[in-house]
């Protein structure tokens, strides 16, 4: 090892070199005030969805008992929670005296958020102006409006002939999940047993033999229809003949059993869904419904939770900042709990200004793994959407197969479909990342994350290495290499286990703007005098 007098004199030379320098970030807006979002609002007599937020009026819980949550969420956050304790006041109901207030104007309420100590109502423009006037409410907002991740069905298109792969257990999937190195984690037993996986989408079929399975059954342990109030989301009498299809190809990439013709990714794990877009409308995807589902994926004990859903109307990338989206901000809660996140990058495209971005949220949110798409040559889609967050973070981050995705038929119970779409890559990666937390369940939401950006396709000898131009993110993940990853010591750049010269000369090397790389210990964006400080303060044997 380098003495620490020997480092510290190289690092003198080495600092009096350095230019000082930061990389360029985007402004990051302020959350836009009730009266701007309000003045989105079509003029009209009839009710709208409205955000209803109130003064915080709930106690602290004495413990989870109190609580919405299950054991199997208990158990969860005990693992992976970064808040202190298990339960919060986040875990409280609303106080019964604010929904008398609501009742009481004649608003109807939609769905109650613990999160965000809100609820969403139907209300007239007078009832709102009565709702804004009520003692416990601090604001009042629109509730925004989305739609679904672009998707496509080409399950009537001729399979390509690369799909077709003979004697092969996983049929017309092999190729996707080799892609992603996953074959060698399920063949060491990793198959998401006891990992569940919670799915917010438009619907789930699951009539398909692929789910029917006497060996590897679909199992689900809970559900719920935010559209229409109830526990059952298949397709039901008054849906639109196409409600169910998109949820149902999400669900076929993860829980499909069908050797020889299609095997999932996690087909092993129990899941929890929740339908959340109601198709019918113009404008599907409304926010509140989304926040609902993911705290009852939450509640009802997910390990991980993985949608393919995006919002942008009413927000703007300015608002992409990883704090200002309801649905952005629900997420960050959900990851605090201790869920993993994966969300859709989307499929509005990419281009090589890495100032420019095309995300949806919650794609901006803090700690969700913000999935972006790939052909059969790994190269990029042309469809997949690109960064970086308003404030400057990398997204997308991770990347598997979206163009031509194998996945069950949708609507009858046999046949399979070829669907596009960061929809569709998003699940795929979200079943590889249920195998590694079952074959790590040390990870938390944010060692996981490490461990997949450093052994993903971009990472070199310096480690994760993110696409500058924020269009790849950290490149195709390696399934069976993050299940093996061990974190280095603060400051082991080059995994010897101690921190030396070698690591100090990683660092050197690098100084400048280097948004996403190893050496940036500090995680400013940049390489320089701070980044040395820390490998000269951790110098020596790893513990």
């Amino acid at each position: 090892m380098t003495p620490l007098l020997v480092l510290t004199s190289m690092a003198s030379l080495m600092l009096a070199a350095l230019n000082s320098s930061t990389v360029a970030k985007l402004p990051m807006d302020s959350k836009r005030s009730t009266s701007r979002a309000m003045a989105h609002q079509a003029p009209t007599e009839d009710p709208v969805p409205v955000w209803v937020y109130f003064q915080e009026l709930r106690a602290q819980p004495c413990n989870a008992c109190e609580t919405a949550i299950t054991e199997l969420a208990v158990a969860r956050r005990l693992l992976r929670r970064t808040l202190p304790g298990v339960v919060d006041i986040h875990d409280m109901p609303l106080p019964q005296e604010c929904l008398n207030a609501i009742a009481a104007t004649g608003a109807t309420v939609r769905v109650q958020s613990r999160w965000l100590n809100a609820i969403s109502a139907l209300a007239t423009p007078a009832q709102i102006a009565a709702l804004q006037n009520l003692p416990q409410v601090v604001r009042v907002e629109p509730v925004r409006r989305g739609q679904s991740i672009a998707r496509q069905d080409m399950s009537s298109a001729k399979p390509l002939t690369h799909f077709a792969v003979l004697e092969d257990v996983y049929g017309t999937a092999a190729m996707q999940v080799d892609q992603i190195d996953l074959r060698r984690l399920h063949n060491a037993g990793f198959r998401g047993n006891g990992i569940v996986i919670g799915v917010l989408d438009s619907g789930f079929r699951r009539v398909h033999q692929a789910f029917t399975s006497a060996v590897h059954p679909l199992q689900v342990i809970a559900e719920w229809d935010f559209v229409k109030n109830d526990n059952n989301t298949d397709i039901q009498t008054g849906d639109p003949a196409t409600q169910h299809k998109h949820g149902t190809w999400i669900l076929g990439t993860m829980a499909a059993y069908l050797p020889n013709q299609i095997i999932g990714t996690a087909y092993e794990a129990r899941f929890v869904l929740a339908k959340t877009e109601d198709i019918s409308s113009e404008t599907p995807i409304e926010e509140d419904f989304y926040v609902a589902g993911l705290e009852f994926v939450e509640a009802n004990g997910a390990d991980i939770a993985t949608s393919s859903l995006g919002y942008l109307a009413w927000y703007t990338q300015a608002d992409m900042n990883g704090a200002t989206a309801v649905t952005t901000q629900a997420v960050n809660i959900a990851t605090a709990n201790g869920l993993v996140c994966l969300t859709a990058a989307g499929n509005k495209g990419h281009d090589a200004n890495p100032l420019t971005s095309s995300l949806l949220a919650p794609a901006d949110a803090m700690q969700v793994l913000t999935c972006g798409a790939v052909d059969f040559d790994d190269g990029i889609a042309n469809i997949s959407s690109s960064g970086p967050t308003a404030d400057g973070r990398v997204k997308p981050e991770i990347l598997a197969l979206g163009v031509n995705t194998a996945t069950i038929n949708s609507t009858v119970t046999t046949g399979l479909s070829n669907v596009s779409g960061t929809s569709l890559s998003t699940p795929l990666l979200a079943g590889a990342v249920a195998c590694v937390l079952q074959a790590r369940p040390d990870f938390t939401v944010d060692s996981l994350r490490t461990a997949l950006f450093a052994t993903a396709s971009q990472s070199d000898a310096h480690g994760a290495r993110a696409d500058p131009l924020f269009v790849t993110g950290y490149g195709i993940i390696r399934a069976f290499s993050a299940s093996q990853f061990v974190a280095p010591c603060l400051g082991d750049l080059d995994g010897s286990r101690e921190v030396d010269g070698g690591d100090l000369s990683m660092v050197v090397l690098d100084v400048g703007a280097c948004v996403g790389c190893l050496t940036d210990l500090d995680n400013s964006g940049s390489v320089d005098s701070g980044d040395i400080s820390l490998v000269l303060l951790n110098s020596g044997a790893c513990p």
